[in-house]
């Protein structure tokens, strides 16, 4: 891929892991001209529904449902996402290519473990991205990304802030159902809890997130650094 400055740059464990936690944060940011940009670190080879192939062509429409500039995979093996020298160096790269002034990754407390290392992996690479003599195979500048956030995948815990997503749950809802192999029920459907209602249990819980903060639909974010606000504009 060619160099791009982008915006915002959010990392999965798999595809659908970015739409499920930010998919309408997405949506809203990418409306608002933000370049914002999804790498997916495996390409989910052991997921028990669709194929690697089919999987990547859901992903491709999901993107475009959310105005997303850029996608790719690193292709980390699936249920291999340990914390090794050699993927931190490659999400480094990444992040060195396309310059993001902001990196999502996922909420380390969750069932799945990938996730939980696919968050440690990237707040590395963040790290070593802006480190001068960290080596990287192509892209030597360093790149100190702004700030780090984390989105939820699975569970409902309290988040450090929350963004309004009211007028785009539908475009969220649309990307999640783009993943027809993942969350749509059919006759060779293998039993998993993604094809049980897993898409509306999302909604509600954006809902809920809503409600506590006095608008129809948000999404929570967890950061490790203290927010700066100004009460008077």
């Amino acid at each position: 891929m060619d160099e791009i400055k982008l915006n915002i740059l959010a990392f999965g464990a798999h595809s659908d892991d970015v739409e499920i936690g930010m998919g309408g944060t997405i949506a809203k940011y990418s409306e608002k001209g933000l370049k914002i940009g999804i790498c997916d670190l495996t390409e989910a080879e052991l997921s028990s529904n669709g194929t690697v192939e089919l999987r990547r062509q859901e992903a491709l429409k999901a993107s475009q449902i959310l105005g997303v500039c850029i996608r790719e995979t690193l292709a980390l093996p699936d249920r291999g996402l340990f914390l090794q020298e050699e993927y931190i160096r490659k999400v480094a790269e990444t992040i060195r290519r396309l310059k993001p002034d902001i990196v999502f990754a996922p909420y380390y407390k969750d069932r799945h473990p990938d996730h939980g290392h696919c968050a440690r992996i990237v707040e590395e690479a963040v790290f070593s991205a802006g480190i001068k003599k960290f080596v990287t195979d192509k892209y030597s500048e360093p790149h100190r990304v702004l700030n780090i956030y984390f989105y939820m995948i699975n569970g409902f815990h309290k988040p450090d802030f929350t963004i309004d997503i009211s007028e785009h749950i539908n475009e969220k809802k649309l990307s999640l159902q783009a993943y027809e192999s993942q969350f749509i029920r059919s006759d060779n459907t293998f039993e998993t809890p993604l094809v049980n209602g897993y898409i509306e249990t999302i909604e509600a819980r954006e809902k809920l997130f809503g409600k506590e903060v006095g608008v129809d639909y948000a999404e929570g974010f967890f950061t490790k650094k203290p927010l700066l606000f100004d009460l008077v504009k």
